[in-house]
């Protein structure tokens, strides 16, 4: 978009072709593939039994400097990502860079390969872990911003759902395999031991090899996104001026826009602190040990996957704000009943629940911002949905560490979260909804 005139209006609700079986298929298993980089890199696996271990200096150095790196991937992905979605819009390379950005992560997870158990490799492996981070938000973009070309304003919801729900199911699959083929043996496959932090190097090249082969079937699968004519090329640094003149127009010709953005900004910050704190919540106040916490881990992802597969379809037929409001209500109570109770049951019961709202925000999240985005602009809108939730990442984790200090237990952290989940609903709550099914 450039200062010459007005804001397009939302176009994206024009209904067209939708895509094939295959395409959305394809589509999805990159999200599949993706999952090894979220959780078995930097979730379960590597960072949180492998790198932040006592090998690297002990783990509260270790933790400090991975959290210190993955804040300065914050900042890049906040200032880089709506623009390498303008560019992308502009150029009809979507695709492209798609392709380009996931096999630069794939070439950092493998790298992870060469951290060896050592306090000298803590930086090196941080900063692979930081930088495959922000490659991976912004293929992540190229990605989203695709999904308006395999959908309708019928379909979006549950082609969106299908794909988180892939996401998820593609983590199970990927955990259990690393889990049973490296972790638990002895001796795992191809004779590969704990010696030397091999085990968990082996989980990177695992993890390089399935976000590769995953992420291919989305590039034969779907054609590339079709070029502006109208819009001028310009260098990287006018993109920023262009970016302006984007936000300032979009704030006269669809403000509700706008409080979209600020609104999921911070409840999305509420749904990662979810997964951020939750496992660690599992472990210091409700009694669960390291094989509790992985089978919650997969247990979680299933039920997140069920309920982003299922709200998908109540995506489509009641809009996706809907949705997201029933999902941020049971994520309120369902929290705020784990302030009060004790013993892993109590965590079993209520932690589930919270993963069945959690997939269905965040789906529903996804599609309110596709409804929304304007033909042509979708990369760079979903850049801008990228930046404003790293604008407010530091929120929920600050809010989860100053309710422990206030109120002198572990538990009470979850105050923090529910905060922030809070916030966002009530600011979510006059945001106009866009339309959706038969009415789009």
């Amino acid at each position: 978009m450039t200062n010459s005139g007005p804001a397009a209006a939302p176009s994206a609700a024009t209904d067209k072709k939708p895509g094939t079986t295959w395409q959305i298929v394809a589509w999805s298993l990159w999200d599949w593939g993706g999952a090894a980089f979220n959780a078995v890199m930097t979730t379960f696996i590597f960072t949180a039994l492998y790198l932040t271990g006592d090998d690297f200096g002990g783990a509260d150095k270790a933790t400090a400097t991975l959290a210190f790196a993955m804040s300065i991937s914050g900042f890049a992905i906040a200032a880089l990502a709506p623009v390498a979605g303008q560019r992308t819009d502009h150029s009809g390379r979507r695709k492209l860079w798609l392709g380009i950005n996931t096999l630069i992560v794939v070439v950092l997870t493998a790298a992870c390969f060469f951290v060896q158990p050592h306090e000298s490799y803590l930086l090196f492996g941080a900063m692979l872990i930081a930088a495959g981070h922000v490659f991976f938000e912004i293929a992540g973009v190229n990605y989203n911003a695709m999904l308006l070309q395999i959908s309708t304003k019928k379909t979006i919801g549950r082609i969106s759902g299908f794909g988180w729900a892939a996401g998820y199911l593609g983590g199970i699959v990927a955990l259990l395999i690393v889990y049973f083929a490296l972790i638990k043996p002895e001796v795992g496959v191809f004779g590969i031991t704990s010696a030397d932090g091999m085990t968990y190097r082996a989980v990177a090249v695992f993890s390089a090899l399935w976000i590769l082969v995953f992420s291919i079937p989305v590039m034969f699968a779907i054609p590339e996104s079709k070029p502006d004519p109208d819009m001028p090329k310009v260098g990287f640094l006018q993109s920023y001026k262009e970016l302006y003149w984007t936000i300032r127009l979009l704030w006269k010709a669809d403000r509700h826009t706008v409080y979209f953005l600020i609104s999921s900004a911070i409840f999305r910050d509420g749904l990662a602190a979810i997964f951020t704190f939750g496992a660690v919540l599992a472990v210091g106040s409700f009694g669960f040990k390291t094989g509790d916490v992985l089978i919650f881990a997969i247990a979680g992802n299933v039920v997140a996957a069920i309920g982003a597969l299922s709200a998908g379809f109540f995506d489509d037929k009641f809009g996706p704000k809907n949705v997201i409001v029933v999902s941020l209500l049971g994520l309120l109570v369902s929290g705020g009943a784990l302030l009060f109770l004790d013993g892993k049951n109590a965590f079993w019961v209520f932690g589930l629940i919270l993963c069945l709202f959690v997939g269905p925000a965040q789906s529903s999240s996804r599609t309110f911002m596709g409804r929304l985005a304007p033909e042509g602009q979708e990369g760079e809108l979903f850049g801008l949905y990228a930046t404003t939730g790293r604008a407010v990442s530091f929120l929920a984790p600050q809010l989860f560490g100053y309710s422990i200090l206030i109120f002198g237990a572990q538990r009470w952290g979850i105050i923090g979260i529910l905060a922030v989940l809070l916030v966002g609903l009530v600011l979510l709550l006059p945001v106009k909804a866009p339309p959706h099914g038969k009415a789009a």
